[in-house]
Parts: C-alpha cells; sequence; structure tokens
C-alpha cells in the first residue's frame, strides 16, 4: 500500500464521519495524527479541504473534488492488488469484516474455522458491534464488508440477503413449556418477560412482531432489560424469565439441555441476516473469497443439534 493511499483514507473517513473524533476512532490513530494526515493534503493542494467553522466539519468545493476522486484512487488500488493476487496465485491477505452481535459472536465463529482449514494464509479481522457500528466502519472504509441482521436504511449500500433467522422463545428447562415445540404468542404476556436495550437489532423485530399481533411491550410483565444476549441467556436459565433470541444464540444451550427453544403458532418470527458492501466497492481477492465462501455455506448442518 502506498502512503498516499493511507492519507486518502483518512481523509474520505473524515469527509464521511463529519468529524475528527470519530474518524479517529473508526481508524484507530490520533485526533492529532488525523489532523496531520489532513493538513499534509492541504499544504499538498495549497488549499482547504474541509471548513471548521461549525460544529460540524464539512467539506469545501475543492474537498468535494477530492473526495470524488480519492473514492476512485481507492477504488484502483484495490482493483490493482486483486489482479495481481489472481495473477500470482496466492491467496493470502487479510480480510477486515464487521458483524452484528448475534452473527459475530455466534455464527462466524463456527464458520471462520472452517474456511480456515483450507486457506491457512488468509487472516481474518472480525470487529463485532451493533448493525449501526458496522455501516459506520463499512462507510469509513475500515472494514472489506459487513454482516448484519434486521432492517437497514439503504444509504449508499448494497444489502444481499445471507440467510433466514428465527428467533425463538427460550425457557428453562423445568418451566411448564418446556416439552412443547410451539406457544402462542398471547400466552407469554402473562410471564415475566427479559427484553434486549433499545437500539438493538434483535429487540426490534420482536417489537415489530408484537405490533403486528397487537400486543404492546408495555403490556408486557417486563422483568428485566438487559445489554447483550449472554447476560439474557443466564438469566433465563437461572429462571428469572423467558425471552426471545436467535436461534445460533443457542446452540450449546440447546445441545448440552440447558434450555428450550420454542417457535410461535401463529407464525415464526423471521429475520434476515444480509451482506453488505458500499456500491463503489471493489473486494480484495481474500475478501472476495471468503465473502463466496459465506453465500455457498451450509448452516443448516449447525443448527441441526
Amino acid at each position: 500500500m502506498a502512503m498516499d493511499d493511507h492519507k486518502l483514507r483518512v481523509f474520505c473517513t473524515v469527509a464521511e464521519t463529519k468529524s475528527f473524533s470519530k474518524a479517529s476512532e473508526i481508524i484507530h490513530l490520533t485526533q492529532p495524527a488525523v489532523s496531520l494526515q489532513i493538513q499534509a493534503l492541504e499544504e499538498l493542494y495549497e488549499t482547504k479541504l474541509f471548513d471548521r467553522s461549525s460544529s460540524t466539519v464539512t467539506l469545501t468545493p475543492a474537498g468535494e473534488v477530492l473526495y470524488k476522486y480519492a473514492k476512485h484512487i481507492l477504488s484502483l488500488y484495490s482493483s490493482a492488488e486483486k489482479e495481481i493476487g489472481e495473477l500470482t496465485g496466492l491467496v493470502k491477505g487479510s480480510v477486515s469484516i464487521g458483524a452484528s452481535t448475534t452473527i459475530g459472536n455466534y455464527l462466524l465463529p463456527q464458520v471462520i474455522p472452517d474456511f480456515r482449514k483450507t486457506r491457512q494464509k488468509i487472516k481474518i479481522n472480525l470487529r463485532v458491534g451493533n448493525t449501526k457500528r458496522v455501516v459506520e466502519l463499512l462507510n469509513a472504509g475500515n472494514i472489506d464488508f459487513g454482516l448484519v441482521e434486521g432492517e437497514l436504511s439503504r444509504q449508499k449500500i448494497a444489502v444481499e440477503k445471507l440467510i433466514d433467522d428465527e428467533l425463538c422463545l427460550a425457557v428453562p428447562p423445568q418451566h411448564p413449556w418446556a416439552r412443547k415445540k410451539e406457544i402462542s404468542i398471547f400466552d407469554i404476556t402473562k410471564e415475566p418477560f427479559i427484553l434486549r436495550e433499545e437500539g438493538s437489532g434483535t429487540r426490534q423485530v420482536i417489537e415489530k412482531y408484537f405490533e403486528k399481533h397487537g400486543i404492546a411491550i408495555q403490556n408486557m410483565k417486563i422483568t428485566l432489560i438487559l445489554g447483550s444476549t449472554e447476560s439474557i441467556k443466564h438469566a433465563v436459565e437461572r429462571g428469572m424469565g423467558i425471552s426471545i433470541f436467535s436461534k445460533w444464540a443457542a446452540l450449546n444451550e440447546v445441545k448440552f439441555g440447558t434450555l428450550k427453544l420454542l417457535s410461535f403458532k401463529e407464525e415464526k418470527m423471521m429475520r434476515q441476516f444480509s451482506l453488505i458492501t458500499t456500491k463503489y466497492t471493489v473486494l480484495s481477492h481474500p475478501a472476495d473469497d471468503f465473502m463466496s465462501y459465506l453465500k455457498t455455506y451450509k448452516y443448516g448442518k449447525i443448527l441441526k443439534v
């Protein structure tokens, strides 16, 4: 990678986040280091690239021009790397991906080891955050592609469905419902219920499903609101309430019998796991390879525990 390539990446990240502090967080550089890179570019072109007068940082007309070309230049760099990689036949290098919580914590740890069996030379850098964070990382060019769950407002993003994901009701094995396969959504309003925090993709799906069936969250017996699926699973196992989360999140618990999962009688509670890229992305050879692998992977074999 050439040195200017780095400066242009920093420049594009500031342009997209409209903030030096956010950019520094995403690129893992200190704020003074980010400012220095921008300053170097401004000295090179002998003009201001950003207007820093208001609370957000905006591009000057010269900055707009550079941004347009920088995006082209960066995708040309990727194309060159990819073609040379194909010529030399060396599938090595690294892939950076961002994944939202359920996918990053439960699905990818099953898939990545299988991928690595035949491609030991490829390094995978995985960053897990909520969907909003993954989109930010993608827009800033810090990941090659993202994997997210649930709805997505399609800004400058290309979205492709990967697989369907079912959300199930989880109860402890000693619960009266533990022997059932299905339950009515209306039965669960009488039970102590554990909910995910606002802003979680899982919670969005639950609220939408409840709404469709005329159930208000306020009418549920919410006993706890927790910030992670892991803490919810522990609370359900200890009999503190019942909850709803992805089948993927409970692979081990179902296997060892510490949790039972039930589907809903009315209709299954479903959402999609999607692959996201920016519309102008040219993937490197390893990233392309991993993405194709994800698209053709037999996910069903893992879920049949």
